[in-house]
């Protein structure tokens, strides 16, 4: 990753109105761009549905866009020491929002899929420029006021982002949930540039590292797409499955290869040799994995299962953001006073022990049920999520911040597209699996089932209905709770994990480092 060139120091900060005016440019940009992460994951099986597809089949219409925002987030550095950050971002925004009219357009998934891949490719470096950028027009003294904006929006957006694409879908129609973006991204990109140009970075003419983007790209599509498509093509009996998988992992050793020994790799692999930063992306992937994977999980569950709305489903979920954002300040403010590590402990525990709570869910649970281990989900977030920042970038040399924020960026990202296609693989499989064995307990010599097809007035097409609808529903409960669990151990590992961390060598404010 090429390192971005200092900006100038002779410029002065904005002042007033114009200062409020550029943050909320950044800080809103941040937020459409990070919304648009989580909006979704309520909304694919109305997109899906509308467009012809399965449900399993829209899942790609989340991880699209999550891939290809984390395959630019290592571009970024290169970007914008060649093009200049103002104008990458400004760029940015402004193709974010030509692909949100192009979603909002499209008359098929492959079309839907196809710019939600251009969208995902301009978030990336919204997101990763957005703090840079508000940090470069606050004065000094005003730092924290500009890291507590972005943090904010960061948090508020995936509380917001379900509850407003439940509520677009129910009330008007799916394409809404996209072209509620073009306004704001179209006038915030032409804005961005006229206000912030001045700030603009010196250009430095690095050679862009092709050969490591494009077996970056190789790998990680050919692994994505397998996982989506593996649960349809029934795994490696499928030869596509097995044509992928190898793709994947010649990919990923070249890839491996190839950025050790480039002497500017796109992606500075090199940082993994720090011990305490290896172990925090370990548990940076598996926690925040198993937590998008519930965001996922959650809407499918209350739609298929407990007759809830596209809004209604999407209010649940937004009750795992709330304390978040009350909790964010007190985790930072504690990971500058405790060690880390304990911190981190704590937070993956709590998640793992929330996780528990949420799998003994029965069909016949009340909003509240539901909603109350939501809500407490809140607090183990930030607990982890903050303070992993502080001993990931602690852990590094100073000149490497630069590589690892974007790594972690990456991983991070990368690990929430892996988890959705998992988490819809698996609760699938576990609801065929669960279906059959209740059958069998129903009917375990399969003679009632013979019955009914000869002689179905014994029983009715009502009562046939009825018992089936039964099973498929507790077979949806089973899959959704034997999911919940495992995900719960999967966080309980995690916060093990965090003990091959060593003690961060140096203290870094979590909240002053751009994911």
């Amino acid at each position: 990753m090429s390192n971005t060139p200092t900006a100038r120091k002779d410029i002065p900060a904005l002042q007033g109105g114009m200062l409020w005016v550029g943050a909320i440019i950044l800080a809103m940009s941040n937020f459409f761009a990070v919304l648009n992460m989580t909006i979704a994951n309520v909304t694919q099986p109305n997109m899906a549905g509308a467009l012809g597809a399965s449900t399993s089949q829209g899942t790609w219409i989340i991880t699209a866009y999550a891939v290809a925002e984390a395959i630019t987030v290592p571009m970024t550095g290169w970007l914008t020491s060649r093009f200049g950050g103002v104008r990458v971002f400004s760029v940015a925004v402004f193709t974010f929002g030509v692909a949100s009219l192009l979603c909002g357009m499209s008359t098929s998934l492959n079309m839907l899929l196809l710019m939600r891949v251009l969208q995902g490719m301009a978030g990336g470096p919204i997101m990763a420029l957005s703090q840079t950028l508000l940090l470069r027009i606050f004065p000094k003294d005003k730092a924290m006021l500009a890291t507590g904006l972005w943090a904010m929006t960061s948090l508020l957006a995936p509380v917001c982002g379900p509850v407003l694409g439940g509520w677009i879908c129910d009330n008007y129609s799916w394409p809404w949930v996209y072209l509620i973006n073009v306004p704001f991204a179209l006038a915030f990109g032409v804005f961005a540039w006229a206000l912030l140009k001045r700030y603009e970075d010196p250009l430095v003419r690095d050679k862009m590292d092709v050969v490591g983007f494009i077996l970056l790209v190789i790998w990680v599509a050919a692994l994505q797409i397998m996982l989506d498509e593996g649960k349809d093509l029934d795994w490696f009996a499928s030869d596509e499955i097995r044509i992928l998988a190898t793709v994947a992992v010649i990919g990923f050793v070249s890839f491996l290869i190839w950025e050790l020994t480039e002497e500017h790799p796109i992606v500075n692999l090199r940082v993994f040799r720090h011990r305490g930063f290896s172990a925090s992306m370990v548990v940076l992937a598996l926690a925040f994995g198993c937590f998008f994977g519930l965001n996922v999980l959650t809407p499918m569950w209350l739609q298929s299962n407990m007759g809830y709305t596209t809004t209604w489903s999407g209010i649940v979920v937004a009750w795992g953001g709330l304390l978040s954002v009350i909790f964010s300040p007190i985790s930072a403010n504690l990971s500058n006073r405790i060690d880390s590590r304990w911190l981190i402990f704590i937070g993956c525990a709590w998640l793992g022990c929330d996780t528990l709570w949420r799998a003994i869910a029965t069909p016949d649970m009340d909003l509240w049920s539901i909603c109350l281990p939501l809500f407490f989900m809140g607090v183990g977030m930030p607990l982890y999520y903050i303070p992993i920042t502080g001993l990931a970038m602690g852990s590094v040399e100073e000149e490497e911040m630069a590589s690892a924020a974007g790594l972690m960026n990456f991983v991070r990202t990368i690990a929430g597209a892996f988890a959705t296609s998992l988490v819809t693989t698996f609760w699938q499989d576990r609801r065929y699996i669960a279906h059959d064995q209740l059958t069998s307990v129903i009917d375990p010599t399969g003679q009632f089932h013979v019955l009914v097809q000869q002689v179905p007035s014994l029983v009715g097409e009502f009562g046939r209905d009825a018992l089936d609808k039964a099973v498929t529903g507790q077979s949806m409960m089973l899959a959704t709770n034997g999911l919940m669990l495992s995900i719960a151990v999967i966080f309980f590992v995690s916060a093990f994990a965090i003990a091959l961390a060593p003690k961060a060598a140096r203290t870094v404010d979590a909240a002053s480092v751009g994911h």
